[in-house]
């Protein structure tokens, strides 16, 4: 079987790239690629169409989407739950459909036209990219309604930095019709199209202390770009983050002492940035004393992106 895995992807929030009216926005995004919360899909042609593991009809339908007219068997050996803010889907949407071109000994398509043909990036190109080459990615969103987002930047994580993962055992309501309609509701108060523009000049600093490997600066900026990204949408999460208990976990973490603390797109997945593996060991541990009923792991980023037998699918520059 042609088995590829991909890093799963932390979202920061969106900005709007670009002095546009609401009907134009272009919600470009920033964020990073996990190393170790990951999406492994493994293909084989078959006489029928079938799937086995997490989430394998869904991946059955990405199969179909590139090559319709030729089944395989798909397999899903890791995925994480969907709609908890860690781009589940089109790690899955991107690691089947690569999965199942290989398999037939087909070239890959870039990253976006991949994305166009599984039905993925309709808004933001974080998950797109990070997949294609892992690190710290930002894009500027859609040149146009019926575009796919263009890269920014991306740019390698230290290695030594860790995220902790903490993900309060509560329903993932944002997903489908939910983030549609608040996307809506945003579209008609044009006064908050401001805010997102004002994101871009934090994004293009985090640029500058990655290079400069400026672990406290960094974490900082992500905290304070994403309790403000989260602002538009507060009439529709109840606050800055997904309902009390996710604000409760990012304000606990934050008295704590770690900056770098904030929701990963719509929740309720916490993250918190740390400097080092031991800082974050002990902050895991902290978490799992602070409530036991926290799902809380730690992973390394991720600068390489999807992978096949160990050699990345896509080079860096596609």
């Amino acid at each position: 079987m042609t088995r590829v895995s991909t890093p799963c992807r932390l979202h920061f929030g969106l900005k709007n790239a670009g002095d546009l009216p609401p009907d134009h926005w272009r919600f470009g995004g920033c964020g990073l690629m996990l190393a170790d919360c990951r999406v492994t899909v493994a293909v084989e042609p078959a006489e029928t169409w079938s799937g086995d593991g997490l989430a394998a009809d869904r991946a059955v339908g990405f199969a179909r989407a590139v090559l319709p007219n030729r089944p395989v068997r798909v397999r899903v050996d890791e995925c994480p739950p969907e709609h908890v803010g860690l781009g589940v889907g089109t790690q899955l949407a991107l690691a089947t459909a690569s999965a199942t071109l290989l398999a037939h000994g087909l070239p890959l398509p870039s990253i976006r036209d991949l994305a166009v043909r599984t039905g993925r990036g309709k808004r933001s190109g974080v998950g797109l990219y990070g997949f294609a080459a892992g690190g710290f990615v930002s894009d500027y969103g859609h040149r146009t309604a019926d575009s796919h987002p263009e890269l920014d930047f991306r740019e390698p994580v230290p290695a030594e930095w860790r995220v902790v993962l903490a993900r309060p055992a509560v329903a993932a309501r944002w997903h489908g019709e939910s983030e549609r309609g608040a996307f809506a509701r945003l579209r008609a108060v044009g006064g908050a199209v401001s805010r997102h523009k004002e994101l871009v000049r934090p994004v293009m600093a985090m640029q500058h202390d990655l290079r400069a490997a400026d672990f406290h600066q960094f974490a900082a900026l992500i905290h304070g770009y994403n309790r403000a990204a989260g602002e538009p949408f507060a009439a529709d999460q109840g606050g800055v983050y997904a309902g009390p208990e996710v604000t409760a976990l990012v304000e606990w973490v934050h008295r704590l002492g770690f900056a770098g603390v904030g929701q990963s797109s719509w929740g309720p997945t916490v993250f918190a940035l740390t400097a080092d593996a031991e800082l974050a060991d002990w902050l895991a541990g902290r978490l799992r004393r602070h409530d036991p009923t926290l799902a809380v792991d730690v992973s390394r980023p991720d600068n390489v992106g999807a992978v096949q037998d160990g050699l990345p699918v896509y080079q860096p520059t596609t």
